[in-house]
């Protein structure tokens, strides 16, 4: 089906671009979205008339976007989960929990907008791509954590394996300690032993 476009879409083409396209693409997703209209004489020449006011529309929302771009660009949100020892998630994290944490820090961003290249399963820092126009995109960053406390830890450098493993170095250490001072006690009552004898 022919289509022509009414914004720029993404891997078809620019305002005002006649392009093929296959049919239920353009049922399901470009007409319904008013991204397009289907490229009939009449059409086209609606959009002539109309391509002046969907320009300076488009203008808008780009700078609008480009406004929000510049304050969430970079901007690092906490989203706090259950995860077992290993840092993997009881669960994933999705587009719906980072838009939650942007809106709720106050930043007006869409579910549709946050684009995951890959389910977020497992703990520690992660770059979010998000599209708010057809020309603009902001990255973010999910710092995924069980506590508030380790989301510092790792937002100051260190993974949860580091931290797993500082801990476990830390507990051999006491351990070995423990055994050491046990060992000078046994000694001790030795040499108390062979000293009254």
């Amino acid at each position: 089906m022919q289509v022509i476009l009414l914004e720029r879409v993404a891997k078809l083409g620019q305002m005002g671009e006649v392009v093929e396209v296959k049919d239920g693409y353009a049922r399901n997703f470009l007409l319904p979205q008013g991204k397009a209209l289907r490229a009939s004489d009449a059409n086209i020449a609606a959009f002539e008339e109309r391509k002046a006011d969907l320009a300076a529309r488009n203008d808008e929302t780009r700078a609008e976007a480009q406004a929000l771009a510049e304050k969430l660009d970079g901007q690092v949100f906490v989203i706090i989960r259950s995860a077992s020892d290993a840092g993997a998630l009881y669960g994933s994290v999705t587009p719906r929990d980072a838009t939650d944490v942007a809106n709720a820090e106050g930043f007006a961003v869409e579910r549709r907008q946050v684009v995951l290249n890959a389910p977020i399963k497992d703990l520690g820092l992660h770059k979010v791509n998000v599209h708010l126009h057809p020309e603009v995109d902001a990255t973010i960053v999910l710092n995924v954590a069980r506590s508030v406390e380790e989301a510092e830890l790792q937002a100051s450098g260190k993974s949860i394996q580091e931290l797993a493993a500082e801990a476990e170095a830390a507990a051999e250490f006491e351990i070995s300690k423990l055994f050491d001072d046990i060992g000078a006690a046994g000694r001790d009552d030795d040499e108390g032993v062979a000293n009254e004898g």
